[in-house]
């Protein structure tokens, strides 16, 4: 019988290591992903490990979602060790190294442009979409007094922390964490020239957030804005009622009404410009960068009417006068007839 040499057997056991090598290889350091552009998924506090596996399925091989199950079995990453997160799955990353992201927390941030929401409701409602946050929750807290002091704002006042832009957070960061951050960005925002303008016209931050947040209401132009919040500013000084059509929509709760008729002027309610002398309690939505500057660098004139103007270009016709006022609001309630805008 013929001896096997020795060296046979090193080249078989060679073989067998490379193989299981490269088996190795194709399981934990290949591309995890099936996709060609990064993916994102979403861990809540409610997953356990068979759902992050189902939710990692949708994006990876079947033989890198078996690899993971095996690290997570011998790494432990059980049910109560999950951490919540939105997780980037890049086409390249490996199954060991998103193992890796997923037990250790490393998640990526989100981006969060804050909008120029027209109630704390909606604005709630729209963080909710966006972060891991519980929109009843968080419109509980934003009409909570003893919440909104904590940050120095009242359930009034709350609408001026917050300045729109944009925001590189993530997803699953608690409220009071965001609400810090808002905080932080409303100190960097009211620097030393922001504050010192406010004060030359005798308002503070919050003031000149609310007289911003109607003159948003009253026109989308940019350009007009530091006209209007001259008008507005002149009617404060001299102690008139502001009649800001935009504070009786939002008495009213109605952004659709076109047009306000002497019967809405009646509601009893203190954003009701028509009857309370001075500015209404609070933002009546979270107030543009461009509202609050138009504010702080107002335009110096006499007028102390606007209409808006009957070509419906989104623009106003000024007047110092009352009569010339009412000459400016027959036109424009004749557009609106002729029109058919009830």
């Amino acid at each position: 019988m013929k001896k096997v040499k020795p060296k046979v057997y090193v080249y078989g056991a060679g073989l067998v290591g490379v193989a299981i090598a490269l088996l190795l290889y194709y399981f934990f350091f290949t591309a995890f992903s099936k996709k060609t552009e990064t993916e994102y998924v979403y861990i809540d506090k409610d997953d356990t490990i068979d759902s992050v596996l189902v939710k990692i399925g949708r994006v990876g091989h079947s033989h890198s979602v078996a690899a993971f199950s095996t690290l997570a079995r011998h790494g432990g990453y059980a049910d109560d060790k999950i951490r919540t997160g939105r997780y980037a799955i890049a086409p390249d990353v490996s199954a060991i190294t998103l193992f890796r992201h997923f037990r250790n927390g490393m998640q990526s941030p989100v981006t969060l442009t804050v909008p120029e929401a027209k109630t704390t409701s909606r604005l709630a409602g729209f963080l909710s979409r966006k972060l891991m946050l519980d929109s009843t929750e968080v419109a509980r807290s934003f009409s909570d007094s003893a919440f909104c002091a904590s940050y120095g704002y009242d359930t009034a006042t709350l609408p001026a922390l917050f300045v729109p832009d944009t925001y590189e957070v993530y997803w699953n960061i608690s409220l009071d964490n965001l609400m810090k951050k808002m905080a932080k960005a409303n100190k960097t925002f009211w620097n030393f020239e922001r504050t010192n303008k406010a004060e030359a016209m005798g308002l503070t931050p919050v003031e000149v957030a609310t007289m911003a947040s109607i003159i948003d209401e009253e026109t989308a132009n940019n350009g007009e804005k530091p006209m209007i919040a001259g008008m507005y500013y002149n009617r404060l000084k001299k102690g008139m009622p502001l009649q800001a059509d935009p504070t009786v929509k939002f008495a009213h709760k109605d952004f659709a009404l076109r047009r306000i008729y002497r019967k809405l002027l009646d509601i009893d309610s203190p954003y009701n410009t028509y009857r309370r002398e001075g500015l209404p309690p609070g933002p009546i939505k979270v107030a543009s960068v461009a509202g609050i500057d138009a504010v702080l660098n107002y335009v110096h004139h006499d007028y102390l009417y606007m209409c808006a103007k009957e070509d419906f270009s989104g623009t106003h016709n000024f007047a110092v006068s009352y009569a010339e006022h009412l000459q400016n609001a027959a036109r424009y309630s004749k557009a609106l007839n002729e029109r058919g805008i009830k």
